[in-house]
């Protein structure tokens, strides 16, 4: 048998049970139309003209004339493995030769940063040098 108090309490539940959903679906009073008119908006429409948004490109160039590469940096020819776990770089050094790098190895004076899908970050001192994948020639068509 439960005692008294658990009984009221259960009773005090079962009321706010059936009264709630009763009161929240009454119908709401209406505002008046003079307090609507006391309050200010919301939010203040403004008005911007999209015509310099329709004036630019679509999307940025692939290789801005700002972040040319230094004559000296290293040339990305490919990138082998898994990102973050054992992928190498395959760079042309300023020589000629073709060298493997992981993140952390030098050439010329250039340690590897890091490696993206299509790109390899150099740094040498205090600059730094993005060197893309080259572009993939297109396939000749045969005629």
């Amino acid at each position: 048998m439960m005692p008294r108090v658990h009984w009221i309490a259960l009773g005090g539940a079962a009321l706010v049970a059936i009264a709630m959903p009763l009161l929240l679906l009454r119908p709401a009073a209406a505002p008046s139309l003079q307090s609507a008119r006391a309050l200010p908006p919301l939010v203040t429409p403004i008005e911007v003209p999209l015509t310099h948004a329709f004036d630019r490109p679509l999307f940025a160039d692939a290789a801005p004339e700002d972040n040319a590469l230094p004559p000296d940096a290293p040339l990305l020819t490919g990138i082998v493995g898994r990102l973050g776990s054992d992928a190498v770089a395959l760079v042309r050094t300023a020589q000629g030769t073709s060298r493997s790098l992981a993140i952390g190895d030098s050439v010329d004076g250039w340690r590897l940063e890091s490696l993206s899908i299509d790109a390899a970050l150099f740094s040498r001192g205090g600059q730094r040098a993005r060197v893309p994948l080259p572009a993939a020639d297109p396939e000749p068509t045969a005629q």
